[in-house]
């Protein structure tokens, strides 16, 4: 039995709505098990369809979820009227977050005989919860990032460019069993790790931190880490920055558990960056974010998600950092299953300073 469907069912009903049309591709997958890039998926109360073309219609028909009936039908719009109709529909949901107007136009005019509710949140509400299936895939998915760190330390020479250590960090992952990357690999050095989201460049390691934030995909579903490492020596300063982040980031960790707010958990770790640590204004993002299919999900750990409550499922990053403008960051970050008295930690690379060349 599909209890993602079910959960879909449930807020449809609440929402009254009579039909979805589900087109955004990952919350297609998150629903079928199965990727593809063409059709959508109509799913009415008592039934369910994935409605595709010739390239994906026989290997669907044994990989998607049974819960769906493959269809391959021309023309495709006769095919909904009809389930529609038979069905007894009045108002068809529509993934308003991720359908261009231009799209909505054309849906309106093709089912004109049916009125549009927006679905707005209503999936990405559906899978803030995990399944155990789901949680499997991210342990895989990290556990291959895990291993990519530790390939990486080994490998690294300090003549390599910051784009050869995102290559090889890739690489690495794709050879050992990634479906994909899970986002675009950040590998910077020297004052561009003040960057939080910096691009890795053609030139050689910087003396200082070294900011790596990657991710494997595993079944489609995303890992992601951050671990910051010195190339050279570090001094007392960055000692001091290093171990205010660490301390930050372990501290919000401890904070994690079912019926947080998001908000509170941010503050602890944004306390001791800010008011204990000194660093006020050198920490500008949220504390982290949920992740699965999408690398950023809801819940939030920010101090804008207030009244977003953690819950049994949930799978959280916390990733403190502080960024000094012109002259070097560092973030440390670990995704994180929320359950009823704390969380497990996927990620399990070292996080003490590491000193390299």
């Amino acid at each position: 039995m599909n209890r993602k469907l079910q959960k879909v069912r449930a807020a449809m009903q609440r929402a009254d709505m009579d039909a979805l049309f589900v087109t955004d591709e990952l919350n297609q997958r998150y629903l079928l098990g199965y990727p593809f890039t063409d059709g959508m998926l109509l799913i009415l109360p008592e039934s369910a369809y994935m409605i595709t073309d010739f390239r994906y219609y026989e290997e669907a028909k044994s990989k998607a979820d049974p819960a769906f009936e493959v269809v391959m039908p021309v023309p495709r719009a006769a095919f909904v009227t009809e389930k529609l109709k038979e069905a007894g529909v009045r108002s068809v949901g529509y993934e308003s977050a991720s359908l261009s107007c231009d799209e909505f136009e054309r849906l309106q005019k093709t089912y004109a005989d049916f009125s549009f509710l927006p679905a707005r949140d209503m999936l990405t509400v559906v899978r803030q919860v995990k399944e155990p299936q789901e949680l499997e895939w991210m342990a895989k998915a990290q556990s291959i990032t895990d291993m990519a760190f530790a390939h990486i330390l080994k490998t690294m020479t300090p003549t390599m460019t910051e784009i050869e250590v995102a290559l090889e960090l890739e690489f690495f992952m794709r050879h050992h069993g990634a479906s994909g990357l899970a986002f675009e690999t950040i590998a910077v050095s020297g004052a561009a790790s003040a960057l939080p989201h910096g691009k890795p460049r053609n030139l050689p390691l910087q003396k200082g931190f070294l900011t790596m934030d990657y991710g494997a995909a595993y079944e489609g579903y995303c890992s992601d880490m951050t671990r910051t490492v010195v190339i050279g020596t570090a001094d007392a300063d960055m000692k001091r920055l290093y171990r205010t982040v660490l301390s930050a980031q372990k501290a919000g960790i401890a904070a994690v558990r079912a019926g947080v707010d998001g908000s509170a958990v941010d503050k602890i770790a944004r306390d001791i960056i800010e008011t204990e640590g000194g660093y006020k204004g050198c920490f500008g993002h949220g504390l982290g974010h949920a992740v699965g299919l999408f690398i950023h999900e809801a819940p939030r750990l920010s101090s804008a998600a207030k009244g977003q409550i953690l819950a049994c499922g949930n799978v959280v990053t916390v990733e403190p950092g502080i960024y000094l403008e012109g002259k070097y960051g560092c973030r440390i970050e670990d995704m994180v299953a929320v359950e009823a008295d704390g969380c497990h930690d996927f990620t399990q690379s070292p996080k003490e300073l590491i000193e390299l060349f």
